[in-house]
């Protein structure tokens, strides 16, 4: 089983958020990301455990 990997900006779209809240979640450890180079990716799974935790 092959998992989409997002960018903050697709996340943000789903989210119907701000990239830079994007950005900020993961900083503070809500949102699970990982950074490659310069940019952070996040997992199909990790959106959907943020979800499923209501955000928090």
């Amino acid at each position: 089983m092959v998992e989409n990997i997002y960018t903050t900006e697709q996340v943000a779209k789903i989210l119907q958020i701000h990239p830079l809240t994007v950005l900020k979640y993961i900083k503070q450890g809500k949102l699970k990301g990982i950074k490659l180079g310069r940019v952070y990716r996040i997992l199909e799974s990790a959106l959907q455990a943020f979800l499923d935790n209501g955000g928090k």
